[in-house]
Protein backbone atom coordinates (compact mmCIF):
# COMPACT_ATOMS: atom_id res chain seq x y z
CA UNK A 1 0.00 0.00 0.00
CA UNK A 2 2.72 2.44 0.61
CA UNK A 3 4.45 1.47 -2.77
CA UNK A 4 1.41 2.47 -4.40
CA UNK A 5 1.20 5.94 -2.27
CA UNK A 6 4.41 6.42 -3.05
CA UNK A 7 4.29 5.73 -6.87
CA UNK A 8 1.31 7.86 -6.93
CA UNK A 9 2.84 10.88 -5.20
CA UNK A 10 5.81 10.74 -7.50
CA UNK A 11 3.49 10.79 -10.13
CA UNK A 12 1.97 14.33 -9.29
CA UNK A 13 4.76 15.58 -8.40
CA UNK A 14 6.43 14.99 -12.06
CA UNK A 15 3.31 16.24 -13.19
CA UNK A 16 2.79 19.45 -11.15
CA UNK A 17 5.33 21.06 -13.66
CA UNK A 18 2.59 21.55 -16.12
CA UNK A 19 0.51 23.74 -13.32
CA UNK A 20 1.70 26.75 -11.59
CA UNK A 21 3.41 26.17 -8.59
CA UNK A 22 3.02 28.50 -5.23
CA UNK A 23 6.12 30.70 -3.70
CA UNK A 24 8.27 28.42 -2.63
CA UNK A 25 8.05 27.38 0.62
CA UNK A 26 11.25 25.08 2.74
CA UNK A 27 8.74 23.61 5.32
CA UNK A 28 7.06 22.37 1.95
CA UNK A 29 10.32 20.80 0.59
CA UNK A 30 11.52 19.24 3.79
CA UNK A 31 8.16 17.15 4.05
CA UNK A 32 8.69 16.43 0.57
CA UNK A 33 11.62 15.07 1.10
CA UNK A 34 10.64 13.24 4.21
CA UNK A 35 7.84 11.47 3.01
CA UNK A 36 10.10 10.28 -0.23
CA UNK A 37 12.92 8.87 1.71
CA UNK A 38 12.19 4.87 2.51
CA UNK A 39 13.28 3.24 5.73
CA UNK A 40 16.43 1.91 4.54
CA UNK A 41 17.98 5.02 3.30
CA UNK A 42 16.77 7.67 5.95
CA UNK A 43 17.32 11.15 4.80
CA UNK A 44 16.66 13.35 7.67
CA UNK A 45 20.26 13.23 9.05
CA UNK A 46 20.96 14.53 5.60
CA UNK A 47 19.19 17.98 5.65
CA UNK A 48 20.97 21.13 7.37
CA UNK A 49 19.04 23.76 7.32
CA UNK A 50 19.07 27.24 9.32
CA UNK A 51 17.44 26.19 11.90
CA UNK A 52 20.81 24.33 13.18
CA UNK A 53 23.24 27.20 12.52
CA UNK A 54 25.71 25.47 13.83
CA UNK A 55 25.48 22.30 11.23
CA UNK A 56 24.20 24.55 8.53
CA UNK A 57 27.41 26.54 8.78
CA UNK A 58 29.68 23.91 8.70
CA UNK A 59 27.93 22.28 5.89
CA UNK A 60 28.05 25.49 4.01
CA UNK A 61 31.23 26.56 5.09
CA UNK A 62 32.93 23.02 4.01
CA UNK A 63 33.07 23.28 0.16
CA UNK A 64 33.10 27.03 -0.25
CA UNK A 65 36.22 27.72 -2.00
CA UNK A 66 36.02 31.23 -3.23
CA UNK A 67 35.36 33.57 -0.21
CA UNK A 68 34.26 36.29 -2.64
CA UNK A 69 30.96 34.83 -2.59
CA UNK A 70 30.82 32.89 0.50
CA UNK A 71 27.52 33.96 2.20
CA UNK A 72 25.82 31.59 4.26
CA UNK A 73 22.88 34.71 5.60
CA UNK A 74 21.66 34.19 2.04
CA UNK A 75 18.04 34.15 2.89
CA UNK A 76 17.13 31.87 -0.55
CA UNK A 77 19.07 29.37 0.83
CA UNK A 78 16.67 27.31 2.00
CA UNK A 79 18.52 24.34 2.95
CA UNK A 80 21.61 21.81 2.42
CA UNK A 81 21.05 17.80 1.16
CA UNK A 82 24.20 16.16 2.04
CA UNK A 83 23.03 13.24 -0.06
CA UNK A 84 24.47 9.62 1.36
CA UNK A 85 22.45 7.61 -1.06
CA UNK A 86 21.34 8.05 -4.50
CA UNK A 87 17.88 8.24 -3.03
CA UNK A 88 18.68 11.09 -1.56
CA UNK A 89 19.65 12.84 -4.84
CA UNK A 90 16.29 11.71 -6.69
CA UNK A 91 14.22 13.24 -3.48
CA UNK A 92 16.15 16.45 -4.22
CA UNK A 93 15.30 17.13 -7.54
CA UNK A 94 11.67 16.00 -7.62
CA UNK A 95 10.97 17.82 -4.32
CA UNK A 96 12.82 21.01 -5.62
CA UNK A 97 11.38 20.86 -8.76
CA UNK A 98 7.80 20.57 -7.37
CA UNK A 99 8.34 23.48 -4.93
CA UNK A 100 9.28 25.76 -7.23
CA UNK A 101 12.92 25.63 -5.93
CA UNK A 102 15.91 26.29 -7.70
CA UNK A 103 18.70 23.74 -7.73
CA UNK A 104 22.64 23.86 -6.95
CA UNK A 105 24.93 21.25 -7.45
CA UNK A 106 28.09 21.02 -5.39
CA UNK A 107 30.61 18.34 -5.78
CA UNK A 108 34.30 19.48 -4.80
CA UNK A 109 33.57 22.89 -4.14
CA UNK A 110 36.19 24.18 -7.01
CA UNK A 111 33.72 26.72 -8.22
CA UNK A 112 35.64 29.91 -9.66
CA UNK A 113 32.39 31.85 -9.82
CA UNK A 114 30.68 29.93 -6.59
CA UNK A 115 27.36 28.83 -8.88
CA UNK A 116 27.06 25.80 -6.82
CA UNK A 117 26.82 28.11 -3.74
CA UNK A 118 24.95 31.26 -4.98
CA UNK A 119 21.70 32.45 -6.04
CA UNK A 120 19.51 35.27 -6.09
CA UNK A 121 16.44 33.40 -5.89
CA UNK A 122 15.26 30.45 -3.43
CA UNK A 123 17.29 27.53 -3.86
CA UNK A 124 18.84 24.20 -2.07
CA UNK A 125 22.75 23.20 -2.46
CA UNK A 126 22.55 19.62 -3.39
CA UNK A 127 25.99 18.36 -1.97
CA UNK A 128 27.49 15.39 -3.64
CA UNK A 129 30.64 15.11 -1.42
CA UNK A 130 29.66 11.87 0.75
CA UNK A 131 28.82 10.34 -2.87
CA UNK A 132 32.80 9.52 -3.15
CA UNK A 133 32.85 5.39 -3.77
CA UNK A 134 35.52 4.33 -5.87
CA UNK A 135 36.46 0.73 -7.47
CA UNK A 136 39.13 -0.34 -9.62
CA UNK A 137 39.23 -2.73 -11.82
CA UNK A 138 42.88 -3.53 -12.91
CA UNK A 139 41.83 -6.33 -15.38
CA UNK A 140 39.68 -4.49 -17.72
CA UNK A 141 41.58 -1.32 -17.14
CA UNK A 142 38.38 0.48 -15.93
CA UNK A 143 37.12 2.38 -12.81
CA UNK A 144 33.93 3.85 -11.68
CA UNK A 145 34.24 7.12 -9.31
CA UNK A 146 31.37 8.89 -7.63
CA UNK A 147 30.62 12.37 -8.45
CA UNK A 148 31.98 13.35 -4.65
CA UNK A 149 35.23 11.84 -4.90
CA UNK A 150 38.14 14.12 -5.02
CA UNK A 151 40.52 13.29 -7.66
CA UNK A 152 43.09 12.46 -5.18
CA UNK A 153 41.10 9.76 -3.71
CA UNK A 154 40.60 8.69 -7.43
CA UNK A 155 44.60 8.75 -8.01
CA UNK A 156 45.58 6.73 -4.85
CA UNK A 157 43.24 4.37 -5.40
CA UNK A 158 44.54 3.50 -8.87
CA UNK A 159 48.07 3.40 -7.50
CA UNK A 160 46.89 1.35 -4.61
CA UNK A 161 45.65 -1.18 -7.49
CA UNK A 162 48.13 -0.92 -10.17
CA UNK A 163 51.61 1.26 -10.77
CA UNK A 164 51.29 1.50 -14.29
CA UNK A 165 47.66 2.53 -14.37
CA UNK A 166 47.00 6.19 -14.27
CA UNK A 167 44.12 8.43 -15.57
CA UNK A 168 44.59 11.92 -17.18
CA UNK A 169 42.53 14.18 -15.55
CA UNK A 170 43.91 17.70 -13.28
CA UNK A 171 47.01 18.40 -11.48
CA UNK A 172 44.83 19.94 -8.16
CA UNK A 173 43.71 16.52 -6.07
CA UNK A 174 41.34 18.57 -3.99
CA UNK A 175 39.02 19.12 -6.90
CA UNK A 176 35.45 16.83 -7.38
CA UNK A 177 35.13 14.21 -9.86
CA UNK A 178 31.74 15.72 -10.58
CA UNK A 179 32.34 18.86 -12.01
CA UNK A 180 35.79 18.37 -13.06
CA UNK A 181 35.20 15.40 -15.48
CA UNK A 182 31.45 16.94 -16.98
CA UNK A 183 33.36 20.15 -17.78
CA UNK A 184 35.75 18.07 -20.01
CA UNK A 185 38.80 18.63 -17.21
CA UNK A 186 42.57 18.55 -18.03
CA UNK A 187 46.00 18.32 -16.76
CA UNK A 188 49.55 16.87 -17.21
CA UNK A 189 48.62 14.16 -19.67
CA UNK A 190 46.64 15.26 -21.95
CA UNK A 191 49.50 15.61 -24.73
CA UNK A 192 49.63 12.03 -24.21
CA UNK A 193 45.85 10.88 -23.60
CA UNK A 194 43.65 14.20 -24.30
CA UNK A 195 41.53 15.21 -21.77
CA UNK A 196 39.34 13.11 -18.76
CA UNK A 197 36.09 13.20 -20.81
CA UNK A 198 38.11 11.01 -23.53
CA UNK A 199 37.96 8.60 -21.35
CA UNK A 200 34.25 8.18 -19.83
CA UNK A 201 32.71 5.32 -21.26
CA UNK A 202 29.70 5.35 -19.00
CA UNK A 203 27.88 7.36 -16.42
CA UNK A 204 25.01 7.74 -13.98
CA UNK A 205 22.75 10.86 -13.87
CA UNK A 206 19.48 12.23 -12.37
CA UNK A 207 17.52 13.26 -14.43
CA UNK A 208 14.95 16.19 -14.08
CA UNK A 209 12.23 13.82 -13.94
CA UNK A 210 14.24 11.58 -10.72
CA UNK A 211 14.92 9.18 -13.17
CA UNK A 212 18.24 7.31 -12.79
CA UNK A 213 19.80 6.63 -15.91
CA UNK A 214 23.22 5.14 -17.16
CA UNK A 215 24.53 5.84 -20.81
CA UNK A 216 21.98 3.21 -22.38
CA UNK A 217 19.37 4.61 -20.76
CA UNK A 218 19.69 8.43 -21.37
CA UNK A 219 21.20 7.91 -25.13
CA UNK A 220 24.07 8.87 -26.72
CA UNK A 221 22.93 12.59 -27.32
CA UNK A 222 22.92 13.06 -23.48
CA UNK A 223 26.15 10.83 -22.92
CA UNK A 224 28.08 13.17 -25.48
CA UNK A 225 26.60 16.64 -23.85
CA UNK A 226 27.52 15.62 -20.43
CA UNK A 227 31.36 14.95 -21.56
CA UNK A 228 32.10 18.67 -21.45
CA UNK A 229 29.13 20.44 -21.59
CA UNK A 230 28.67 20.39 -18.01
CA UNK A 231 26.49 18.16 -16.24
CA UNK A 232 24.80 20.97 -14.21
CA UNK A 233 22.95 22.17 -17.17
CA UNK A 234 20.93 18.49 -17.57
CA UNK A 235 20.81 16.75 -14.35
CA UNK A 236 23.12 15.37 -11.13
CA UNK A 237 25.98 13.55 -12.67
CA UNK A 238 26.08 10.43 -10.35
CA UNK A 239 29.52 8.45 -11.01
CA UNK A 240 31.45 8.14 -13.71
CA UNK A 241 32.72 4.85 -15.67
CA UNK A 242 36.48 5.76 -16.97
CA UNK A 243 39.27 4.31 -18.80
CA UNK A 244 42.45 3.85 -17.58
CA UNK A 245 45.52 4.61 -19.71
CA UNK A 246 48.80 2.59 -19.15
CA UNK A 247 52.13 4.62 -17.88
CA UNK A 248 55.68 3.68 -17.47
CA UNK A 249 56.63 3.06 -13.57
CA UNK A 250 58.98 6.07 -13.64
CA UNK A 251 58.21 9.74 -14.65
CA UNK A 252 60.68 12.35 -15.09
CA UNK A 253 59.87 15.57 -13.82
CA UNK A 254 61.80 19.34 -12.95
CA UNK A 255 61.43 22.69 -12.15
CA UNK A 256 63.60 25.51 -13.44
CA UNK A 257 62.90 29.53 -13.16
CA UNK A 258 64.09 32.02 -15.30
CA UNK A 259 63.91 35.82 -14.46
CA UNK A 260 63.37 38.52 -16.39
CA UNK A 261 66.73 39.89 -15.69
CA UNK A 262 68.13 35.81 -17.21
CA UNK A 263 66.31 36.32 -20.58
CA UNK A 264 62.94 34.72 -19.43
CA UNK A 265 60.92 36.62 -22.09
CA UNK A 266 63.33 35.29 -24.67
CA UNK A 267 62.82 31.92 -22.93
CA UNK A 268 59.09 32.13 -23.03
CA UNK A 269 58.84 33.24 -26.44
CA UNK A 270 61.40 29.92 -27.28
CA UNK A 271 58.85 28.09 -25.34
CA UNK A 272 55.52 29.30 -27.65
CA UNK A 273 57.49 27.63 -31.15
CA UNK A 274 58.45 23.99 -29.76
CA UNK A 275 55.87 22.96 -26.17
CA UNK A 276 53.24 21.58 -28.79
CA UNK A 277 55.82 20.25 -31.13
CA UNK A 278 57.17 17.96 -28.32
CA UNK A 279 57.05 14.31 -28.65
CA UNK A 280 53.18 13.39 -26.93
CA UNK A 281 55.37 11.56 -23.55
CA UNK A 282 56.12 15.67 -22.33
CA UNK A 283 54.30 18.29 -20.82
CA UNK A 284 55.58 21.46 -20.26
CA UNK A 285 53.90 23.89 -18.65
CA UNK A 286 55.23 27.77 -18.54
CA UNK A 287 54.11 29.77 -15.52
CA UNK A 288 54.90 33.19 -15.45
CA UNK A 289 54.58 34.99 -11.90
CA UNK A 290 55.34 38.15 -9.74
CA UNK A 291 58.29 37.32 -7.70
CA UNK A 292 60.76 39.70 -5.37
CA UNK A 293 63.84 41.25 -7.42
CA UNK A 294 67.46 40.67 -6.17
CA UNK A 295 67.35 44.11 -4.22
CA UNK A 296 64.92 45.17 -1.49
CA UNK A 297 61.70 46.55 -2.75
CA UNK A 298 62.41 45.33 -6.67
CA UNK A 299 59.72 43.05 -7.84
CA UNK A 300 60.44 41.21 -11.40
CA UNK A 301 58.70 37.96 -13.04
CA UNK A 302 60.09 34.98 -13.02
CA UNK A 303 58.61 32.03 -15.76
CA UNK A 304 58.82 28.76 -13.71
CA UNK A 305 58.99 26.03 -16.01
CA UNK A 306 57.51 22.60 -14.73
CA UNK A 307 57.71 19.62 -17.12
CA UNK A 308 56.77 16.24 -16.54
CA UNK A 309 57.86 13.36 -18.93
CA UNK A 310 57.00 9.65 -19.49
CA UNK A 311 60.30 8.04 -19.27
CA UNK A 312 63.54 8.34 -18.36
CA UNK A 313 66.41 11.45 -17.69
CA UNK A 314 68.46 10.49 -20.31
CA UNK A 315 65.73 10.51 -22.79
CA UNK A 316 64.27 13.62 -21.49
CA UNK A 317 67.57 15.53 -21.63
CA UNK A 318 68.56 14.96 -25.08
CA UNK A 319 64.73 16.06 -26.22
CA UNK A 320 65.45 19.35 -24.31
CA UNK A 321 68.95 19.81 -25.57
CA UNK A 322 68.01 19.38 -29.20
CA UNK A 323 64.64 21.54 -29.22
CA UNK A 324 64.87 23.80 -26.14
CA UNK A 325 68.64 24.31 -24.65
CA UNK A 326 67.45 28.09 -23.92
CA UNK A 327 65.60 26.67 -20.97
CA UNK A 328 69.63 25.47 -19.82
CA UNK A 329 68.25 22.39 -18.44
CA UNK A 330 70.66 20.25 -16.16
CA UNK A 331 70.38 16.85 -15.39
CA UNK A 332 70.55 17.73 -11.63
CA UNK A 333 67.41 19.49 -12.21
CA UNK A 334 65.60 16.36 -12.81
CA UNK A 335 63.62 13.80 -10.70
CA UNK A 336 62.76 10.23 -11.73
CA UNK A 337 59.45 9.21 -9.86
CA UNK A 338 56.42 7.11 -9.84
CA UNK A 339 53.51 8.89 -11.77
CA UNK A 340 51.08 8.63 -8.09
CA UNK A 341 54.36 10.83 -6.75
CA UNK A 342 54.22 13.47 -10.21
CA UNK A 343 51.41 14.62 -8.44
CA UNK A 344 52.98 15.81 -4.96
CA UNK A 345 55.76 17.17 -7.03
CA UNK A 346 52.98 19.33 -9.04
CA UNK A 347 51.31 19.72 -5.64
CA UNK A 348 54.58 21.44 -4.58
CA UNK A 349 55.44 19.20 -1.78
CA UNK A 350 58.44 18.12 -0.49
CA UNK A 351 59.91 14.55 -1.75
CA UNK A 352 58.96 11.82 0.83
CA UNK A 353 55.26 13.10 1.77
CA UNK A 354 53.18 10.31 2.55
CA UNK A 355 50.70 9.93 -0.60
CA UNK A 356 47.67 9.93 2.32
CA UNK A 357 48.31 13.84 2.15
CA UNK A 358 45.86 13.16 -1.21
CA UNK A 359 43.10 12.07 0.57
CA UNK A 360 43.14 15.34 2.82
CA UNK A 361 39.72 17.59 1.45
CA UNK A 362 41.27 21.10 2.95
CA UNK A 363 39.17 23.84 1.17
CA UNK A 364 42.07 26.70 2.16
CA UNK A 365 39.17 29.49 1.64
CA UNK A 366 40.63 32.91 -0.06
CA UNK A 367 39.52 35.44 -2.11
CA UNK A 368 40.51 34.83 -5.90
CA UNK A 369 39.87 35.59 -9.99
CA UNK A 370 40.38 33.19 -12.45
CA UNK A 371 39.97 33.56 -16.23
CA UNK A 372 41.11 31.96 -19.27
CA UNK A 373 42.25 32.54 -22.55
CA UNK A 374 43.53 30.02 -25.70
CA UNK A 375 46.48 31.10 -27.95
CA UNK A 376 46.79 30.24 -31.86
CA UNK A 377 49.57 32.16 -32.72
CA UNK A 378 53.17 33.13 -30.68
CA UNK A 379 52.55 35.96 -28.68
CA UNK A 380 55.46 39.20 -29.70
CA UNK A 381 58.12 39.77 -27.21
CA UNK A 382 56.71 42.71 -26.74
CA UNK A 383 52.84 41.53 -25.87
CA UNK A 384 54.71 39.17 -23.64
CA UNK A 385 56.64 42.48 -21.78
CA UNK A 386 52.91 44.34 -21.76
CA UNK A 387 51.40 41.26 -19.89
CA UNK A 388 54.43 41.62 -17.36
CA UNK A 389 54.27 44.98 -16.97
CA UNK A 390 50.51 44.72 -16.01
CA UNK A 391 51.23 41.85 -13.85
CA UNK A 392 53.60 44.07 -11.86
CA UNK A 393 50.86 46.47 -10.74
CA UNK A 394 49.27 43.41 -8.47
CA UNK A 395 50.17 44.13 -4.58
CA UNK A 396 49.19 39.97 -4.43
CA UNK A 397 49.77 36.89 -5.69
CA UNK A 398 49.67 36.44 -9.14
CA UNK A 399 50.42 33.93 -11.84
CA UNK A 400 49.65 32.88 -15.66
CA UNK A 401 49.62 29.36 -16.47
CA UNK A 402 50.48 28.60 -20.01
CA UNK A 403 49.17 24.89 -20.71
CA UNK A 404 50.89 23.33 -24.09
CA UNK A 405 48.41 21.85 -26.85
CA UNK A 406 49.52 19.59 -29.21
CA UNK A 407 50.30 15.92 -29.54
CA UNK A 408 46.47 13.80 -28.64
CA UNK A 409 44.90 17.50 -28.69
CA UNK A 410 45.50 17.82 -32.22
CA UNK A 411 44.13 14.37 -32.79
CA UNK A 412 40.38 14.23 -31.47
CA UNK A 413 38.26 15.61 -33.16
CA UNK A 414 36.17 19.70 -31.59
CA UNK A 415 33.16 17.81 -31.86
CA UNK A 416 34.07 14.04 -30.39
CA UNK A 417 32.52 14.95 -27.18
CA UNK A 418 31.36 18.41 -26.02
CA UNK A 419 34.66 19.63 -24.92
CA UNK A 420 35.45 21.81 -28.16
CA UNK A 421 38.89 23.46 -27.74
CA UNK A 422 41.43 20.68 -29.88
CA UNK A 423 43.55 21.34 -32.96
CA UNK A 424 44.70 25.02 -33.73
CA UNK A 425 45.60 25.89 -30.34
CA UNK A 426 49.39 26.15 -29.13
CA UNK A 427 48.35 26.33 -25.60
CA UNK A 428 45.58 27.72 -23.08
CA UNK A 429 46.37 30.41 -20.90
CA UNK A 430 44.77 30.48 -17.22
CA UNK A 431 45.44 34.15 -15.07
CA UNK A 432 45.24 33.80 -11.49
CA UNK A 433 44.92 36.11 -8.59
CA UNK A 434 44.43 35.58 -4.75
CA UNK A 435 43.73 38.34 -1.73
CA UNK A 436 43.39 37.92 1.65
CA UNK A 437 41.63 41.22 2.60
CA UNK A 438 37.98 42.24 1.32
CA UNK A 439 38.61 45.87 1.11
CA UNK A 440 41.01 44.41 -2.07
CA UNK A 441 38.38 42.88 -3.95
CA UNK A 442 37.63 45.73 -6.46
CA UNK A 443 41.13 47.08 -6.64
CA UNK A 444 42.25 43.62 -7.76
CA UNK A 445 39.11 42.61 -9.68
CA UNK A 446 40.19 45.68 -11.64
CA UNK A 447 43.81 44.69 -12.46
CA UNK A 448 42.60 41.23 -13.61
CA UNK A 449 40.36 42.90 -16.20
CA UNK A 450 43.12 45.41 -17.76
CA UNK A 451 45.20 42.39 -17.67
CA UNK A 452 42.58 40.44 -19.44
CA UNK A 453 42.50 43.34 -22.06
CA UNK A 454 46.26 44.07 -22.54
CA UNK A 455 46.29 39.76 -23.28
CA UNK A 456 43.28 40.51 -26.26
CA UNK A 457 45.34 41.25 -29.17
CA UNK A 458 47.04 38.09 -28.76
CA UNK A 459 44.81 35.21 -27.92
CA UNK A 460 41.93 33.64 -30.03
CA UNK A 461 38.65 35.96 -30.97
CA UNK A 462 35.38 35.58 -32.37
CA UNK A 463 34.96 34.14 -30.12
CA UNK A 464 37.50 34.85 -27.36
CA UNK A 465 37.30 30.99 -26.38
CA UNK A 466 37.39 30.34 -22.64
CA UNK A 467 38.07 27.05 -20.54
CA UNK A 468 34.49 26.20 -19.08
CA UNK A 469 35.92 24.39 -15.79
CA UNK A 470 37.77 27.92 -15.36
CA UNK A 471 33.97 29.58 -14.82
CA UNK A 472 34.57 33.58 -15.51
CA UNK A 473 31.04 35.63 -15.10
CA UNK A 474 32.65 38.55 -17.12
CA UNK A 475 32.00 36.46 -20.39
CA UNK A 476 28.66 37.17 -20.21
CA UNK A 477 25.84 35.69 -17.82
CA UNK A 478 22.10 35.49 -16.91
CA UNK A 479 20.45 36.47 -13.56
CA UNK A 480 19.77 33.43 -11.56
CA UNK A 481 16.05 32.94 -12.53
CA UNK A 482 16.31 33.94 -16.06
CA UNK A 483 17.67 32.57 -18.95
CA UNK A 484 18.02 34.55 -22.11
CA UNK A 485 19.13 32.43 -25.23
CA UNK A 486 20.96 35.49 -26.70
CA UNK A 487 22.71 36.41 -23.45
CA UNK A 488 23.58 32.76 -23.49
CA UNK A 489 25.05 32.31 -26.98
CA UNK A 490 27.54 35.12 -25.57
CA UNK A 491 28.76 32.69 -22.96
CA UNK A 492 27.99 29.62 -24.80
CA UNK A 493 30.43 30.07 -28.16
CA UNK A 494 33.24 31.03 -26.04
CA UNK A 495 33.00 27.37 -23.89
CA UNK A 496 31.91 25.71 -26.74
CA UNK A 497 31.82 27.12 -29.68
CA UNK A 498 30.40 24.79 -32.47
CA UNK A 499 29.13 22.28 -29.85
CA UNK A 500 26.11 24.93 -28.68
CA UNK A 501 23.93 23.81 -30.81
CA UNK A 502 24.04 20.54 -29.96
CA UNK A 503 23.63 21.42 -26.26
CA UNK A 504 20.92 23.06 -26.65
CA UNK A 505 19.02 20.24 -28.76
CA UNK A 506 19.83 18.08 -26.23
CA UNK A 507 18.74 20.43 -23.16
CA UNK A 508 15.56 20.76 -25.34
CA UNK A 509 14.92 17.17 -24.97
CA UNK A 510 16.26 16.15 -21.77
CA UNK A 511 15.03 19.40 -19.51
CA UNK A 512 12.67 21.31 -22.00
CA UNK A 513 11.37 23.40 -19.19
CA UNK A 514 14.97 24.16 -18.06
CA UNK A 515 14.81 23.52 -14.67
CA UNK A 516 18.43 22.67 -14.34
CA UNK A 517 20.55 25.75 -14.76
CA UNK A 518 22.18 28.91 -13.30
CA UNK A 519 23.47 32.15 -14.30
CA UNK A 520 25.95 30.55 -17.04
CA UNK A 521 23.93 27.20 -18.06
CA UNK A 522 22.59 25.99 -21.41
CA UNK A 523 19.66 27.18 -22.43
CA UNK A 524 16.72 24.71 -24.05
CA UNK A 525 16.95 26.00 -27.89
CA UNK A 526 13.24 25.69 -27.94
CA UNK A 527 12.07 28.35 -25.51
CA UNK A 528 14.06 32.49 -25.79
CA UNK A 529 13.27 32.97 -21.98
CA UNK A 530 12.09 31.80 -19.25
CA UNK A 531 11.43 32.27 -15.46
CA UNK A 532 11.37 30.45 -12.43
CA UNK A 533 7.78 31.26 -11.74
CA UNK A 534 6.73 29.99 -15.51
CA UNK A 535 7.70 26.61 -14.23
Amino acid sequence: MKEALFGLYLVLLVSSLEAAVTKPNSGNFIECLRYQASPENPITDAIFTVDNTTTFLSSYVSYTKNTRFSNPNNKNLLAIVVAKDVSHVQATVVCAKSNGIQIRIRSGGHDNEGLSYVSSVPFVILDMHKLRDITVDVSSKKAWVQAGATLGELYVKIDEASQTLAFPAGICATVGAGGHISGGGYGNLMRKFGTTVDHVIDAELVDVNGKLLNRSTMGEDLFWAIRGGGGASFGVILSWKINLVEVPKIFTVFQVNKTLEQGGTDVVYKWQLVANKFPDNLFLRAMPQVVNGTKHGERTIAIVFWAQFLGRTDELMEIMNQSFPELGLRREDCQEMSWLNTTLFWAMLPAGTPKTVLLGRPTDPVFFKSKSDYVKKPIPKEGLEKIWKTMLKFNNIVWLHFNPYGGMMDRIPSNATAFPHRKGNLFKVQYYTTWLDPNATESNLSIMKELYEVAEPYVSSNPREAFFNYRDIDIGSNPSGETDVDEAKIYGYKYFLGNLKRLMDVKAKSDPENFFKNEQSIPPLLSRVRRDDEL
